[in-house]
């Protein structure tokens, strides 16, 4: 999305997307900021009617293919197409037979020329909270509930990073922002409650900070995952103040985490489908002061100096609904254990 990930995703002469030894690597495109779930849906519908016609041609080869070796290939890639690995290993078998014998005519010469989508596609749509959870959340709603395998990466800076730090849903009660400059009187939108009630769509609270374990894993299971996921990471932002300077912002990860500020959990739907628990929660009981943690940070420490009153009431509020929030997952998890 138009936005903050897509400044440090694509200013020259510095890209983080790269490849591996193997030239394989990600191909990315920057959207605007109010329909990027829609566009990245969109590369999936078109990357998965491709798919189905090369799929559709390779199954011919397979049943009147003249050639047994190619035949085989063709039944395996076929077998596998649905699978990362799988598909690639197979894809190579299939590609290295027919580049070596010229048999199959115009079904050779469409594998060939169609060979980049032998092997899966993994499809990632990013954006930070101001697009997911508000401007755009109408169209990434509708990727959830569309059962496809797309998966969702939201960089949560709990404000309008790229516009100037106005107020969106995703800011905390207690926060101050533009528009909410004497603090934020209402609780922050929970995105990850809203997904996980679809039931069908894996979720994960991550920061990266405070378990890099933890994020890998979700990141890992999202993509095995067959169908929608999502995966909220806490992020650290310019527009938050952070005392100990931008520079510490895993630490600050960390903090927000032991603090019972951010909570890590994963929502996986095929345990629920093995008769498992489907909730994990990652982090445990607040092991350091909320208070401490939020005055590290302007954006609420602005509020005291200014309303002290205020925000004695409303950090209060804010530390109240943290609690409950995290008892609401472990009634969650125990629930689920019934």
């Amino acid at each position: 999305a138009t936005g903050c990930s897509s400044i440090y995703g694509g200013s020259a002469p510095t890209c983080p997307y790269t490849v591996n030894e193997e030239g394989h690597g990600p191909a990315w495109a920057n959207s605007l900021f109010e329909d990027n779930a829609e566009f990245g849906y969109g590369m999936n519908l078109a990357t998965a009617q491709r798919r189905a016609k090369l799929a559709d041609v390779i199954g011919e080869v397979a049943e009147v293919g003249k050639d047994e070796n190619v035949k085989a290939a063709a039944k395996e890639w076929l077998e596998k197409m649905d699978d990362a690995k799988g598909s690639r290993e197979a894809g190579d078998k299939l590609v290295a037979l027919l580049e070596a014998k010229d048999c199959q005519g115009e079904r050779r010469s469409y594998i060939l020329e169609n060979k980049d989508l032998l092997t899966k596609k993994s499809i990632w749509i990013l954006g930070g909270d101001g697009w997911a959870y508000d401007i755009g959340y109408g169209g990434l709603d509708h990727v959830l509930a569309s059962g496809e395998n797309v998966n969702i990466l939201v960089f949560d800076t709990e404000v309008y990073s790229n516009t100037g730090g106005q107020s969106s849903k995703a800011t905390p009660i207690g926060a101050v922002a533009k528009f909410a400059a004497s603090g934020k009187a209402v609780r922050k939108k929970d995105l990850a409650q809203i997904a996980m009630a679809y039931g069908y769509v894996y979720v994960a609270q991550v920061a990266m900070g405070a378990n890099p374990e933890q994020t890998l894993r979700a990141i890992r299971e999202a993509e095995s995952y067959n169908g929608p996921s999502i995966i909220i990471a806490y992020a650290p932002c310019i527009n938050h103040g952070v005392k100990a300077g931008m520079n510490k912002a895993m630490l600050e990860m960390k903090k927000a985490v032991q603090a019972g500020y951010w909570n890590l959990l994963r929502y996986d739907p095929r345990l629920a489908e093995e008769g498992k628990n489907p909730l994990s929660v990652d982090s445990g009981q607040p092991l350091e002061s909320y208070s401490d943690f939020i005055l590290g940070e302007d954006r609420y420490n602005a509020l005291r100096l200014k309303f002290p009153e205020r925000a004695e009431a409303l950090f209060g509020e804010a530390e109240k609904l943290a609690k409950e929030r995290y008892d609401k997952l472990i009634n969650q998890k125990k629930s689920f254990d019934k």
